[in-house]
């Protein structure tokens, strides 16, 4: 079986498309990788690269995205709503078929090393973390780029790759391995940011809410909304409809409309069989019931 490996990185850039273009053309040199999606948001100032393919190709492809990203973003001037550390801010990797979790380890170790040879510092999450304090990515980034030159100063804070010298122009990085996450967010029609940090405080595991889900309110200046970003991090074990249902209720209390809904990048296929379960009402519902789901076996 041909071994598959998807990556995700996120770098801090939305607004300037031209420069987004510029590091999406260093994946787009290598005809082997099949890019799946691309999706900028002004508002973050973020964007997200989702591309898949042979795992040697797929690592030497994030090389030179990180590599461009480094070199033309410079985290001093960047303001955005969406949590950062550095210029390519995180580059998850995603064993998709023939791989085992240790085999995509070690390509996210691969790359660390390379960035870390750049001279940005680099930490490891999920399952490539190296120590369990480190294991999510909220804690690594905690404080953000604005503290990581004061928590680079701190032993318990070292790079795992890389210098522990903060770098003004890229800042951090973290790489690893997780299962497939799905990226929701919800708008709602208020600008009272307050609302939707309440109600991602009622979903999210850290507050109570959730086992599986990573959430945070933020104003969409530029829609006159605002927006209840999360990450599920296991569909399976939270899916979607639970989630979109309990901020509904959250809105509701607030005498609130959700405005719309938001996946960011691929979804997986499994994902969307307890939406169809659930707002179909079609309980026996398989997804080998999917023509083209059975065309691709």
């Amino acid at each position: 079986m041909k071994k598959v490996l998807l990556c995700e990185p996120n770098i801090s850039e939305g607004l300037d498309l031209a420069l987004v273009d510029e590091v999406l053309a260093q994946v787009r040199q290598f005809p082997e990788i099949k890019i799946l999606d691309v999706s900028s948001d002004a508002d973050h100032n973020r964007s997200v690269f989702t591309y898949m393919g042979e795992p040697q190709v797929v690592l030497q492809a994030t090389k030179a995205l990180a590599q461009t990203a480094l070199e033309r973003i410079d985290m001093r001037q960047h303001h955005g709503s969406h949590p950062r550390m550095g210029a390519v801010d995180v580059a998850p990797f995603i064993p998709v078929r023939g791989m085992e979790i240790a085999e995509a380890v070690e390509i996210s170790r691969e790359f660390g090393r390379f960035i870390g040879s750049l001279g940005v510092p680099v930490y490891y999450y999920e399952a490539a973390a190296l120590r369990p304090e480190r294991e999510k990515l909220p804690d690594i980034r905690k404080g953000q780029y604005e503290a990581l030159e004061a928590k680079l100063k701190d032993p318990a804070w070292a790079p795992d790759e890389g210098p522990a010298i903060f770098n003004a122009k890229a800042g951090g990085l973290v790489t690893g391995v997780r299962f497939p996450l799905v990226a929701f967010n919800v708008n709602l029609h208020t600008t009272d940011v307050t609302i939707a940090e309440r109600i991602a405080k009622a979903v999210r595991h850290i507050n109570g809410g959730f086992r599986y889900v990573r959430a945070m309110g933020l104003a969409l200046e530029d829609k006159g909304q605002v927006q209840v970003s999360m990450n599920l991090v296991n569909y399976s074990k939270t899916p979607l409809p639970r989630v979109l249902e309990a901020v509904r209720a959250e809105a509701r209390r607030y005498g609130v409309l959700i405005a719309g809904t938001e996946l960011v990048g691929p979804v997986p296929m499994e994902a969307l069989e307890e939406v169809l379960k659930y707002y179909l009402q079609a309980h026996e519902f398989k997804m080998d019931q999917i023509i083209e789901n059975a065309l691709l076996d």
